[in-house]
């Protein structure tokens, strides 16, 4: 490259602002159609666990509380999550979206990446029942649905 080319796009770009964002400082709203964090709310469950069998990450699981009175507690594993919303696709019932809002999902601890919905009282009664069971994985109350 030449240096009289050089100097003329040095020179140019002294007088231009900058193209990035202070994304931290500044944010953005997103958009409308962004696929973020999964959301689940209990009372529209049935338990057909067709999101189970749909999602090609296997990152869903839903455990049974109470069949009789649909009481559910769905364990989603964000680290899995390829976020194609094929489980929001497949839920007849309108049990399970995608949050526009929550899309910044970093985290320091592979804990934080295992969340559990569903009434309190049922994620804690299922996190009795795992602690009871040898090398089970720990059941996270992290976002529990209000119903």
């Amino acid at each position: 490259m030449r240096i009289g080319a050089m100097l003329g796009d040095i020179s140019r770009s002294l007088f231009k602002r900058p193209v990035t964002e202070r994304y931290p400082f500044e944010r953005k709203a997103a958009p409308e159609r962004l696929r973020g964090q999964l959301t689940f709310d209990p009372a529209k469950c049935t338990g057909c666990k067709i999101c189970v069998r749909d999602c090609p990450a296997n990152g869903i699981e839903i455990m049974v509380v109470d069949k009789v009175a649909k009481r559910f507690v769905m364990r989603f594993h964000t680290d899995r999550c390829t976020y194609c919303a094929q489980c929001v696709v497949s839920c007849n019932f309108d049990a399970l979206g995608m949050s526009h809002e929550q899309w910044e999902l970093a985290a320091l601890s592979k804990e934080a990446f295992l969340v559990s919905f569903g009434r309190e009282e049922d994620i804690q009664a299922l996190l009795n029942q795992v602690t009871c069971k040898p090398g089970a994985a720990p059941v996270v109350p992290v976002a529990p649905a209000t119903t």
